[in-house]
Order: C-alpha cells, then sequence, then structure tokens
C-alpha cells in the first residue's frame, strides 16, 4: 500500500537523511544516491549526515588499525564496490575498479590514495626509523599487488576509503554531507514526520526526513551458557573470551605454552591462529604460495597450544584457486522468480526443511552437473541433454534421481553428496587424538588438492550455484531458514579461507602448536577440579583439559541481547526482528517493518543485520550483486521521498509528493530518463575527467573532497567540535 509521507515545510528547510553506519554499505548506498540523484533529485539541496565513530568508507570492521598480518579472503579480483551491466538495476550503472584494479591504477599513477589514506601513511613514515626502509608499508602491498593476491585488510581499509572519497565527489551541486565521529543511540519522531536521531557525544538530535541504518555486524550481550561460562572463570582464576570480533579480543590473556580450548574452526579461528603465532613472533618457511607448497612453521616460544574443534570438527572448505573457463552454467534453474514467488503466494509461510531446501539442493546439483557434463564428458556414460531432461523431471533428493546420478556417472568421487560435504566426519571414530591429527591433516590436504585442481572445475559451478540461490532467497527473507542451517553451509563451502592460511595450519599441526579435537565438540566446567574440559563425538572417551576457552566466532545477535542502544530502542518502539537478531525489512527496498508487518515510511535497513541480508561482504565482478540491487532499490525509493519533500509547499498536496509503495519504489523514476544499465552520458561524473588521468568510473584526484572542504554552516543544531587533520571537524559539511 502507499506509504504517505506529505508534511507541512517550508521552502526554507532543505530536506535531510542520515545514514548510520559508514562502512561497505553505507558507502554502497551513498554510491548510489550519487548514481541516481540526478535523475530523481537534480538540482535540489539535499544534507546528508554520516554517522560513526569509526572512518568513512572502511568502517569498524575493515579499519585501518588492525594487524598487517590479517587478510582479506577473498582475492583481490573478486573484490568490487561498482556496478556492472550484469546487476539488475532500476538506476544508472556507474563503473568503477576492482580492488586489484584501483591498486594498478594508484601504482601507475592514475589515482592517487584518499586524503585519510595519505594522513595515516605519513603518520606511520614519521614513526618510522630512519633508514629502516618502507617494505613492509601499504604501498609496498598495493606495488605487489595483483588479482591473485588475498589482500591485507588495510589495502582493503585504503581501496573503501578511496570509494568513499569518490562518491562524495560524484554527488551534485547542491548535495552536502556531514560526517559525525560517534554513534547513534536512538531514532525518534512519528511515522510521517520529521525523525530524531540522538548521538551519543550531543544533547540535540539530528532531524532527519527518513534514516537508513547500515550498521553492520553487532556485538551481543552473552547468553546464558556464556554467562555462566565466565562466572565459571572468574571463580576459579581461569581465562574466558566470549565470542567477539577476534581482532578486537583481547588476546593477551592466553598464556605461552599452555592449552587453549577453542571453540569454532571458521574465519574467526583463522585470525586466533595468525595473531598468536606469526602475532607472537613465529615465522613460516617454504613457499604457501603454490598448490603443493608445504611449509615448516618455526616457534617463537610464546604461542599457546590451540585444541580446535567446532559441530563440525574441520575447518571451512578452501578458497578455489582457479576461475571457471569456457560456459557458466544457466542459472537460476530450479529455484528462481518463478519459484519464489509460487512459494511467496502461499497463504502460510513456507518451511525451508520441506519447501525450499529441497530446490537448493537441486540447484546446486543443476549446476554441478551441467559443469561435469560439459567441461568432463570422458567422465559420465550419457549426453548432457539426455541427463538434463530426466534430471529435470525427478524429485529432489528422491531414489529415481540416485538411481540416474548413480548410472549416468560413474565414479562415486564424481558425483555430488551434500550431506557427506557438509559434515565429512559423520560416523567417522579415532582411537586416540593423535590419530585424528593424522586424519584431519589428510583431509585439509586433499581439500586443499581438489579445490586447486580445475579437473574438479564442478566445484567452482556450485560456488556459482550458491550465488544463485542466496541472491533468490534473500527475498524470503532471513533466507527464509530461522535457525541459520543454510547462511552456515553457504560460508562453510563457499566463503573459507585463502589456500594459503590451511597450508599455514597443516604447518601448525606438524610443529604441535595446533591440535585437533574433532566434530560435535562438548565443552564442560568441571568444578571439582577448576578446570575447563573439552571432547568430541569422534574420539569418544578422551578428553582435553585447559585453563583457557576461547568462543572463536560472531556473538549471536539476538534481539534480547543485543549491545546496540539504537536497535533496542527501535524494537521496543515496535520494529520487527527474527529470533536470529536480524531486523525485518521489506526485501523490495530496505523498509523497516514493524510487528503488525507494515513498513515504516522513514526508516530503512540495509546490510548483515537485516533479513535481506547478501551473500557476502563484498561482491564478485559481474556477478549480478544483489547487495547492488538492494542498495539501488533504497536510494530510489530514498531520493523519490525527499523529491517530494523538497518542492515548494504549494507542490506538496500534488500526488507527486506521496511517497510510492513500499515494494515497488523504482516504478516512479521515468524510464526515458534512467533506462535500466544504460545512464545518460552527462550522469556519470567521470565523463568529464580527462581519460589520461582518471580510469572509467573515477573522477581525478584532484576532486578529493576531504583535502580542501568548502566553507561552509552546518545546519542547525550540527555539532561544532573540531579534531585534528585529515578529516573535518565533527558534523562540518566535506562537500557540497
Amino acid at each position: 500500500m502507499p506509504v504517505s509521507s506529505v508534511t507541512v515545510r517550508t521552502p526554507s528547510v532543505t530536506p535531510a537523511v542520515v545514514v548510520v553506519g559508514t562502512g561497505p554499505r553505507g558507502t554502497g548506498f551513498l554510491e548510489r544516491i550519487a548514481a541516481n540523484a540526478r535523475s530523481l533529485y537534480d538540482g535540489l539541496p539535499l544534507d546528508i549526515h554520516l554517522v560513526d565513530p569509526h572512518p568513512p568508507g572502511a568502517g569498524r570492521v575493515w579499519r585501518r588499525d588492525q594487524s598487517p598480518l590479517l587478510w582479506m579472503n577473498s582475492m583481490a579480483a573478486d573484490v568490487t564496490m561498482f556496478t556492472d551491466d550484469t546487476v539488475d538495476l532500476a538506476g544508472p550503472v556507474r563503473h568503477g575498479p576492482a580492488l586489484h584494479e584501483w591498486a594498478r591504477d594508484i601504482r601507475e599513477g592514475r589515482a592517487r590514495l584518499s586524503a585519510e589514506s595519505e594522513a595515516a601513511e605519513a603518520a606511520e613514515e614519521a614513526l618510522t626509523p630512519s633508514g629502516s626502509g618502507s617494505g613492509s608499508g601499504l604501498r609496498a602491498e598495493i606495488a605487489a599487488l595483483t588479482g591473485q593476491t588475498f589482500p591485507s585488510r588495510r589495502v582493503q581499509s585504503a581501496y573503501l576509503s578511496w570509494v568513499y572519497e569518490q562518491t562524495v565527489a560524484a554527488l551534485p551541486p547542491g548535495v552536502t554531507v556531514h560526517q559525525h565521529r560517534t554513534d547513534a543511540v536512538r531514532v525518534t519522531g512519528p511515522r510521517g514526520g520529521r525523525q530524531r536521531v540522538w548521538l551519543a557525544d550531543r544533547t540535540e538530535p539530528l532531524l532527519a526526513d527518513l534514516v537508513v541504518l547500515t550498521l553492520g555486524h553487532l556485538d551481543a550481550e552473552p547468553d546464558a551458557e556464556q554467562v555462566e561460562l565466565s562466572r565459571f572463570a572468574e571463580e576459579h582464576g581461569l581465562i574466558h573470551l566470549p565470542p567477539d570480533f577476534t581482532a578486537d579480543s583481547d588476546l593477551s590473556a592466553l598464556p605461552a605454552g599452555e592449552p587453549v580450548l577453542v571453540r569454532g574452526f571458521g574465519l574467526a579461528f583463522v585470525d586466533l591462529m595468525v595473531l598468536v603465532t606469526e602475532g607472537r613472533g613465529g615465522r613460516y618457511s617454504g613457499s604457501a604460495g603454490h598448490d603443493d607448497g608445504e611449509l615448516v612453521y618455526h616457534p617463537s616460544g610464546r604461542e599457546p597450544v590451540l585444541y580446535v574443534g567446532s559441530r563440525r570438527g574441520v575447518p571451512y572448505h578452501s578458497k578455489i584457486g582457479y576461475g571457471l573457463d569456457g560456459e557458466r552454467p544457466p542459472l537460476p534453474r530450479f529455484l528462481g522468480p518463478e519459484q519464489i514467488d509460487a512459494l511467496l503466494s502461499r497463504p502460510v509461510p513456507p518451511d525451508f526443511r520441506r519447501d525450499v531446501r529441497p530446490l537448493i539442493d537441486k540447484e546446486l546439483g543443476f549446476a554441478y552437473y551441467h559443469r561435469l557434463f560439459t567441461a568432463h564428458p570422458e567422465r559420465t556414460r550419457v549426453d548432457w541433454t539426455d541427463f538434463e531432461e530426466k534430471y529435470a523431471a525427478a524429485d529432489p533428493g528422491g531414489p529415481e534421481l540416485d538411481a540416474l546420478v548413480g548410472a549416468a556417472v560413474p565414479d562415486p568421487a564424481d558425483r555430488l553428496d551434500l550431506a557427506a560435504l557438509d559434515r565429512p566426519l559423520d560416523g567417522l571414530r579415532f582411537p586416540s587424538y593423535d590419530a585424528l591429527q593424522d586424519g584431519l591433516r589428510d583431509y585439509i590436504r586433499a581439500d586443499l588438492g581438489r579445490r586447486h585442481d580445475p579437473a574438479h572445475s564442478a566445484d567452482l559451478a556450485v560456488f556459482f550455484g550458491l550465488l544463485s540461490v542466496y541472491g533468490q532467497l534473500i527475498r524470503l527473507g532471513d533466507l527464509g531458514d530461522s535457525g541459520g542451517s543454510w547462511h552456515g553451509f553457504f560460508s562453510y563451502v563457499a566463503s573459507g579461507p585463502p589456500g594459503p592460511r590451511l597450508r599455514q595450519l597443516l604447518a601448525l599441526s606438524r610443529a604441535g602448536v595446533v591440535r585437533f579435537l574433532g566434530a560435535d565438540m562438548s565443552v564442560e566446567a568441571d568444578g571439582r577440579r577448576g578446570i575447563f574440559r573439552a571432547g568430541s563425538a569422534v574420539v569418544p572417551g578422551e578428553y582435553v583439559e585447559a585453563r583457557a576457552l576461547v568462543e572463536a566466532r560472531l556473538p549471536d545477535p539476538s534481539p534480547e541481547r543485543t549491545r546496540s542502544p539504537l536497535l533496542r530502542a527501535l524494537y521496543e518502539e515496535g520494529a520487527a526482528a527474527v529470533s536470529a537478531g536480524l531486523v525485518l525489512v521489506d526485501p523490495d527496498d530496505g523498509r523497516l517493518l514493524e510487528r503488525d508487518g507494515t513498513p515504516h515510511p522513514r526508516r530503512f535497513a540495509l546490510g548483515p543485520n537485516t533479513t535481506a541480508r547478501s551473500s557476502g561482504a563484498f561482491t564478485r565482478p559481474r556477478t549480478g550483486g544483489p547487495a547492488f540491487r538492494q542498495n539501488d532499490a533504497t536510494a530510489r525509493a530514498a531520493l523519490t521521498l525527499l523529491a517530494g519533500l523538497a518542492r515548494p509547499p504549494a507542490a506538496a498536496t500534488a500526488p507527486a509528493a506521496t511517497a510510492p509503495a513500499a515494494t515497488a519504489p523504482a516504478a516512479t523514476a521515468p524510464a526515458a530518463t534512467a533506462p535500466a544499465g544504460s545512464p545518460p552520458a552527462a550522469t556519470a561524473p567521470a565523463a568529464t575527467a580527462p581519460a589520461a588521468t582518471a580510469p572509467a568510473g573515477s573522477p581525478p584526484a584532484a576532486t578529493a573532497p576531504a583535502a580542501t572542504p568548502p566553507p561552509a554552516t552546518p545546519p542547525a543544531g550540527s555539532p561544532s567540535t573540531t579534531v585534528s587533520a585529515p578529516r573535518p571537524p565533527d558534523g562540518q559539511p566535506v562537500r557540497s
């Protein structure tokens, strides 16, 4: 239904939007504002307030001040912040460089680091002893970076800072950005009027015509089990580190040489492993860069001994180390818009296990076998056309499908077994923990070999199938999976660590610094002996005792336990959330839903803390990018609403002043002004940049807004506290 936004306003009041969170998702939303403003908001004044205590662009997770030992878990060629013609957008495509292309532009002088990165580099160089060289600095990393590099997080931070700076520079005249390096603690205001955003460091709120929350991953208070474990640790003089961002945990508490129980075998564990080994002075010899590279770890003597286990008992699958040549599987095939429409049209919500997961499995199987039959036909017995016809007719997971695959694919190793992929240790038992170490090292070596061998390129087709499925499931809200098992499976298969990290894990295992505990890990607090004890299902009857326990995972963002005062206040006021702690939003445009299902006309949310979360922190180029589509829809809905408010009062009663229906924000955009995917040349900011000095989609460095912020008076109520360069005073415009 239409959402009324008509408000009696005086023409002297400039419309304003407050964006809470300026990490990658907030920057992505701002980029879509810049892309769509000329067609939906051209020539009108607008104030944009950005609220985040962390640096704009990078935000908390990708901020520069982390250990340079910490990497992204994506190759540079697989990371972009810019749209392309594979994205289903109502607004214009705005091209720009992927991470490795940006690094090349920096090296070759076609782009410059952002003002914030330049200032940070200068500060670090001032602290570097004379003559020590700069081989470990940011510029050295950029100089060595290729598309196949797994960059450090500080390189990604510099890229995101640059993207933010270019995005602000691309905003049209009349749009002014104000930075507020603080936290937002509450949003109040009537549904049909201006919202008030209360900040932690001031008594007067920011006034906004709409608010967009791009909060990213959030902290949470510990659950009952974690509270009890922490209490037990305090009583007995033990160490317990609850779920947290590993880079923010105080790992100095973990004693050298002592056993530490670690529950969690995903990416948080990888960060922990790095920080307490190399981060404490250990080093590797050998080459982890080769597919068959075997490393030797040389301890510093300051490492703890990590005993790691989890529900699966194995690390996340390695990133695939090759590209897909030839035809991609034609997706979606069995789980596309038609199937999602049918699920949503049912009178009762679909059951994920019964109604959705079989379609997912059939889609992944289709992707896998399409690649196997077309790229490796010598390992099949029938032609693809015949197999596809019978595969389409068979019920997902049924005996007919199993018989078809068994007859057409002779080697069981070439058949897709999703259950075994998900739980590889199910049913296995080892006589001792020493035997388990050998078994797990064999498993990790086999996984590395397969994930770096193009002979198994059907595995890469499954990866593309997973991306396709994720993009479709967004429409179901919370992926239709309130228990989170699907999201966990996706992360385990498609979002694992780089291969070199698993080679390091093998070296640490051989050195005795890491010991494997196995699947279905259990942790007990032994009050009689005052110690933590852990065991697993794969080595029954044996246990490991330790004085320290680390929960190597992010906190579960329960609505009841969120540490965000902003979200707590929204929940108290009536915003809806699911049990997994995700904010409930309209998947079409990101409007916050209230508990009665009504979309709030002035409040939006994007990102991993919402039920419309996308498949990863960043988008691979030319993969459709659901996050880009979400950003675009929200930006267009916001601009349409704001444009109505910016008109003179006489026009406020016209039909155009009413915001579009929450489910179809883009429908009000005139097709002639912004056809999908093909904007007029005049709307591209890079069109005026000399080709020799700026890559496509990248304004020249001279336009960097932070270098010379224009003088301006902050709007009424804006803070005026001044802080040191390179960022402007809090609340001061950085571009207008």
